[in-house]
């Protein structure tokens, strides 16, 4: 006995001596402080603390558990939605053929996290490698190796890398572990970008999951697909934000060489774990796709990274995007072979052609109406319907071309068509839009989905469309009464609380979609009556109704999409939002407008792909070859994303109507990111542009096949290519030269129209114009835009450099083009700075301009 304690005594003494060699598991720098300590059953996490401002703050449910799921057999995709009772979720109704598919897809048993068997542990061993802590542990199915160690450039991040070797054959995926848990009752934000977001819990899984209203009470797991960054956020209730984001490469491509990869399924996102844990968590790879079946014997890594901070979301979000994931890559990288300047010419000519822009005209109770063919689906259509798109542009490019066609021809046949679109018999849809679409066959306008009719396409096809058109043609009286009488049919539809219901059956007058929440800017229709007819009772409604929508929507991250073949899905509506409470403060000064329409920006920024990171690769598109970063997908919008939206299969689309209110965003907030997202998404999108028409394709799948079904998008991509160059124009002028903007155009989002009133060109005025091939520039990096002052006889040219680095240009004028019967005098050129400062120039010489800059050109003419 006495022997046996002995040597008892000596193994307690070897012990105590090795444990002290061992070097406890802890990493520190000067904003993180993380230790780990042996519990006998692993190593958890004991303290996790990052700094803030003024003190340290710990995070409170600190934990460091791994999870693994593991399945021997292939894992079901079969849709499991079902309620709490076990019934089957009747969602969507059997009408919304294009999001059925998706939302199954998205509600499988792995999308639900219910496949396979979960695998939870804390390791049982561990040893420092230099500034790296390695924890080792081997399961019945797997032997895992985790390596830890701060970023040395990005002091609040934690770099992961978790290597699994598989014991036996089957599905793996590996979980980033649960550094903390916290409380589902009390947190201020958590958001996968571009999928769902909020400050709460929504056990309404069909609000929460297919319209991204707070957070699913289920452990789901999105796909990347539709995640405009690869990262889940989660700020607690003390402030502390926690971010797990996987390193670039770990996702699906999207274009791995030849055809469209958007629907490969390589990293899972979730903000609630497998043990039903708030944590936001990250699976790679996703247990029974791509990667996920190993043998015996093979090996996977999954290599990811922790932020945390004492801030909001938003902050670890612009981390990720700019940082992580190199934002401004993609601008770096490019090589303009068209300029947006050039494309507004090749526009003009589209939509001046019949042919191309597939334009009609129809008898409609004796009044010539016009409007363009529409291919897709419409309720009640057969294949005979027709719409026009951005009427501010359609008078805006009228107006500044002169040109006989648009003004002659296309102006009148669609005005007319603007004012049939009205309600005006009477009764309970009296002064409401009949429908955006009208049927040639039948003769009769529709909704684009259904027998129904909304407050916003009221204000979209009524208010906004006849509003920038009395921007043209302020004495016109008819278009004066059309916008009271919407405007008084939204006012007796307004609820007491200031808002309204998504829709009404046509028939019955009852409301539908009862469901949902009208999280739109439906408001802004009567802010437009009120510009217009300067009556008091609409501005008062309009802050009303914009005061429920911060309370309701933007507060708690809830939007609402404008697109009835996704059943609303969240879309370009929220983009809309941001500029219409600009255009709410511009109007009352009420700084609260001005920070709503901040904090919606930001929600709107993850509506925009941050990755994957382009680069210089070859890929083929058809029988081109061209180079990754051509046909990347950062920069792009949804058209709407989520797990229900067009995104999932087609990717974003090309239109970059948020462009210009990201520049005037930038103007206000200083937040690089909004700039760089607007020229990343205006600037850089050649491939995708029909090169005989101009005309990009709608969705990104589409690469350059043109306008496809859609021929009047051409007039939003007028609108919003000059909305984009008129904000730069002011930008780089600090706002000395700047010319009036209208409304928002329906309804792709927030860009608006100009050329309806004289602007402001340093001390002088001007008025936009476009002569069609009088400028020539033989460098596609440069844009342009013109102005003339009538009365001291000046022509303006506004040269932009959209480039990060100089560049230089020939200039040339034909003087065949300019005003018939006057001439320029290039001999008494001028060239100014963006500041209005003269710069030496002679008639002749090559212009030069610095990265992003603007030079002026003034040309005295008789």
């Amino acid at each position: 006995m006495r022997l046996k304690l002995i040597i008892l005594m000596l193994l307690a003494f070897i012990n105590s001596s090795y444990a002290q060699l061992v070097p406890k598991a802890r990493l520190t720098n000067d904003v993180l402080r993380l230790n780990w300590e042996d519990t006998g059953k692993g190593y958890k996490i004991k303290q996790l603390s990052v700094k803030g401002q003024n003190r340290w703050h710990s995070l409170s449910g600190t934990l460091g558990q791994y999870t693994l799921l593991y399945s021997a057999d292939q894992p079901r995709m079969d849709s499991e939605a079902k309620d709490k009772n076990g019934k089957e979720i009747q969602f969507p109704e059997p009408e919304y053929r294009y999001i059925i598919p998706t939302w199954k897809a998205n509600t499988s048993a792995v999308s639900l996290n219910k496949e396979g068997r979960a695998i939870l542990f804390y390791p049982q061993q561990y040893k420092q490698v230099g500034n790296t802590l390695v924890f080792q542990q081997k399961t019945d199915v797997s032997t895992v190796e985790a390596m830890w160690k701060l970023d040395p450039v990005y002091k609040n991040d934690l770099c992961v890398s978790i290597r699994l070797t598989a014991d036996r054959d089957g599905y793996y995926s590996i979980a980033s572990p649960a550094l903390s848990t916290n409380d589902k009752k009390s947190f201020k934000w958590g958001c996968i970008p571009g999928v769902f977001q909020g400050s709460t819990i929504n056990n309404d899984f069909t609000d929460a999951y297919a319209y991204g209203h707070g957070i699913p009470d289920r452990p789901v797991v999105v796909r990347e697909r539709t995640a405009a960054a690869l990262t889940a956020i989660l700020t607690n209730r003390e402030g502390i934000t926690l971010a797990v984001t996987a390193e670039p490469g770990t996702a699906r491509h999207p274009w791995e060489y030849d055809k469209s990869t958007q629907s490969n399924w390589l990293l899972g996102l979730s903000l609630i774990n497998r043990q039903e844990q708030l944590s936001p968590t990250l699976y790679h790879p996703v247990l029974g796709q791509n990667k996920s079946y190993l043998k015996k014997g093979e090996s996977i890594s999954f290599d990811f990274r922790y932020t945390i901070n004492a801030s909001n979301w938003y902050q670890a979000y612009q981390h990720v995007v700019n940082d992580v994931y190199r934002f401004d890559e993609l601008l770096h990288l490019k090589q303009t072979k068209l300029s947006l300047s050039d494309r507004m010419e090749q526009l003009l000519d589209y939509v001046k052609k019949d042919s191309t822009s597939r334009w009609r005209t129809f008898d409609y109770h004796g009044r010539t109406i016009g409007a363009q063919e529409y291919l897709g689906g419409v309720y009640g259509s057969e294949k005979d319907a027709v719409k026009n798109a951005d009427y501010g542009a359609m008078w805006m490019l009228a107006n500044i071309t002169q040109d006989p066609i648009l003004v002659q021809k296309r102006l009148k046949d669609a005005l007319n068509f603007k004012l049939a679109q009205q309600n005006t018999a009477g009764g309970f849809f009296h002064g409401a839009a009949a429908g955006q679409y009208y049927l040639y066959n039948s003769k009769r306008f529709t909704e684009e989905w259904g027998p129904y009719t909304e407050p916003i396409a009221t204000t979209y096809y009524m208010l906004l469309d006849m509003g920038n058109v009395s921007l043209f043609e302020p004495d016109n009286q008819q278009l004066k009464s059309g916008i009271r009488m919407a405007a008084d049919w939204l006012l007796t539809k307004m609820k007491p609380e200031g808002y309204w219901e998504v829709a009404y059956h046509n028939d019955t007058q009852k409301p539908m979609f009862e469901d949902l929440k009208d999280y739109r800017p439906t408001f802004y229709g009567l802010l437009v009556a009120y510009q217009t007819l300067r009556d008091k009772k609409y501005l008062e409604a309009a802050v009303k109704a914009a005061d429920w929508y911060i309370k309701n929507a933007v507060d708690k991250g809830y939007f609402l999409g404008v697109c009835g073949d996704a059943r609303f899905a969240p879309d370009f509506a929220t983009g809309q939002s941001a500029q219409a409470l600009l255009d709410l403060f511009e109007i009352t000064k009420d700084v609260r407008f001005k920070q709503a329409a901040i904090k919606t920006a930001q929600f709107y920024t993850t509506s925009i792909y941050s990755h994957p990171i382009p680069n210089k690769e070859s890929k083929k598109v058809g029988s081109r070859q061209l180079e990754d970063w051509q046909i990347s997908q950062v920069g792009l919008s949804f058209e709407h994303g989520g797990i229900l939206g067009s995104a999932n299969n087609s990717g974003p689309i090309m239109l970059a109507s948020h462009a210009g209110m990201f520049v005037r965003l930038f103007q206000l907030t200083k937040d690089s990111l909004y700039l760089k997202m607007a020229r990343t998404a205006a600037l850089s999108k050649d491939a995708f542009v029909d090169p005989a028409t101009g005309v990009a394709s709608y969705y990104w799948s589409a690469m350059n096949k043109g306008a496809g079904p859609f021929p009047h998008h051409a007039w939003w991509q007028v609108g919003w290519i000059t909305d984009y160059l008129m904000a730069e124009l002011s930008l780089r002028s600090q706002g000395q030269i700047d010319f009036p903007s209208g409304f928002l155009t329906p309804k792709v989002g927030p860009h608006k129209t100009f050329g309806f009133r004289q602007g402001k060109i340093f001390d002088k005025q001007g008025d936009l114009t476009l002569m069609e091939k009088l400028v020539s520039l033989n460098n596609p990096n440069m844009d342009y835009i013109c102005a003339l002052n009538k009365q001291d006889k000046v022509f303006y040219l506004f040269v932009l450099n959209n480039d990060d680095e100089i560049q230089e240009s020939t200039l040339q004028l034909d003087m065949s083009r300019f005003i018939p019967g006057h001439s320029l005098d290039l001999k008494t050129a001028k060239c100014f700075s963006a500041s209005g400062s003269k710069i030496p120039f002679s008639t002749g010489d090559p212009i030069k301009i610095a990265p992003y800059g603007l030079q002026v050109y003034a040309f005295t003419y008789k």
